[in-house]
């Protein structure tokens, strides 16, 4: 399996190991464009892996503080509590650079950045930029995605 991200047409893509796509899904990227730099609020680019898998079992619009659910579920009501609030829900996959110096290590590091592949409110408007750095989706296709991939998947995430 590998993953596609494809920053300028906001579409993320699954491709099987013949390179067959298999799904399409509507993303939305880092609002700031695209970036390496910790601290730019952009999207990584380049060759990552999934470090990690995180958020199985949990029902939709788990919200995830900190990689752990807060025993919350995402609603207009919370939302309004919580002006401001960037929501991760459902799933989280937890992207790794592969390219030291490019998205690896030093001020560059993906993983430590805490960039991942999440779940997003119902509200929040996909083929278009809008996150602080991640790859935000629909609760639906994190879920179906998650379960299509696993730790070590490839990712390549393109400008």
């Amino acid at each position: 399996m590998r993953i596609v991200i494809d920053v300028p047409s906001q579409w993320l893509s699954l491709h099987d190991e013949a390179d067959v796509l298999m799904r399409r899904y509507r993303v939305s990227t880092a609002r700031n464009g695209v970036g390496e730099q910790r601290g730019s609020y952009r999207t990584p680019r380049g060759r990552h892996i999934v470090r990690a898998c995180i958020g199985a079992g949990q029902p939709l619009g788990t919200v995830f503080v900190r990689r752990r659910p807060t025993g919350e579920i995402w609603s207009p009501e919370l939302a309004a509590a919580h002006p401001g609030r960037d929501w991760i829900l459902t799933r989280i996959l937890w992207l790794s650079g592969c390219e030291p110096g490019v998205n690896r290590l030093g001020e560059v590091d993906t993983m430590r950045r805490y960039v991942y592949l999440h779940g997003s409110p119902d509200t929040v408007e996909m083929g278009v930029p809008g996150s602080i750095g991640c790859v935000r989706m629909r609760n639906r296709d994190i879920v179906e995605l998650f379960d299509l991939v696993a730790a070590g998947t490839e990712v390549f995430i393109r400008g």
